[in-house]
């Protein structure tokens, strides 16, 4: 059967949005539900414009369904999530949101340009992925945006030297990639639950009462796939505590995690003497 097609500019591989796992398939899905046709459609009594989708959180939440370990059980992410990354899009300029009694009513913020296959031929794509909002948005927020930027940087270094108080692993230095992982982060988190999730981490980390072991770089932290195991509605104090009756269960790892990690380790500017190759 033929559903049709969609148009994504290829500069999606250098925004943000590409390294946030969960974000990106929730506006990627978004986008490719969106309709498509010039005079929208009919869907549920209510008129769908181009570039608009309706469903409910708790059908995105099936959606977005996916599957993972050595039993390939289906997983999903908590609605709070799913609420936590609409929000994020929305304030980006993704997309808006409306409440209606059939679910939530999404609109991509400048489907048409997406969709329009003249403007691959100039920046006007390029250009809107990497827009926090329209011209006149930008315009009006000018200030806001730079004492934004300020706040974010002073709260990327608070976040590097509390990781680094924890002596788990001593970064020599602040990196690119480093800031670029907890500016990622600080758009979904605030600054006080990505520093108490490092607190968990330590706990963890540290104590023989949990079976976690692994030990991870700031950047590797910071991936929203592992930040999320740590932050407190993740309740990590007793998800990682040992079973009693196995007290000597530990998370199995790739043997090629210490190669990964060694070479992330020389990437982000450190010594390679320096690198810790313990487990």
């Amino acid at each position: 059967m033929n559903k049709g097609a969609f148009q994504v500019s290829r500069t999606i591989f250098e925004n943000d949005v590409w390294t946030d796992v969960v974000k990106f398939r929730l506006f990627f899905y978004i986008l490719g539900k969106a309709t498509f046709s010039e005079n929208g459609i009919k869907h549920a009594g209510i008129h769908l414009e181009r570039g608009q989708y309706l469903r409910s959180l708790r059908s995105l939440q099936d959606d977005l369904a996916y599957r993972e370990g050595r039993g390939n059980a289906e997983k999903k992410y908590p609605l709070t999530t799913i609420q936590r990354k609409i929000k994020s899009l929305e304030k980006e300029g993704r997309i808006t949101t409306k409440s209606t009694e059939y679910g939530t009513l999404f609109t991509v913020v400048n489907y048409a340009l997406y969709q329009g296959l003249g403007n691959y031929k100039n920046d006007s794509v390029e250009q809107q992925w990497n827009s926090d909002g329209t011209v006149t948005e930008q315009r009006w927020n000018n200030n806001k945006k730079e004492k934004k930027e300020k706040n974010d940087n002073k709260h990327i270094h608070d976040l590097f030297d509390h990781y680094c108080s924890k002596n788990i692993i001593k970064h020599q230095k602040l990196t690119e990639p480093m800031k670029r992982a907890v500016n990622a982060r600080l758009k979904d988190y605030s600054f006080d639950e990505l520093k108490k999730a490092i607190d968990n981490y330590a706990i963890v980390f540290a104590s023989d009462e949990y079976w976690f072991t692994h030990k991870y770089p700031l950047a590797d932290f910071m991936r929203d796939k592992d930040i999320r195991k740590f932050v407190e509605e993740a309740d990590p104090l007793s998800n990682f505590i040992k079973d009693k009756n196995n007290n000597d269960f530990r998370q199995k790892h790739d043997p090629r995690d210490k190669e990964i990690a060694f070479q992330r380790w020389i990437q982000d500017g450190n010594d390679p003497d320096s690198f810790d190759w313990s487990d």
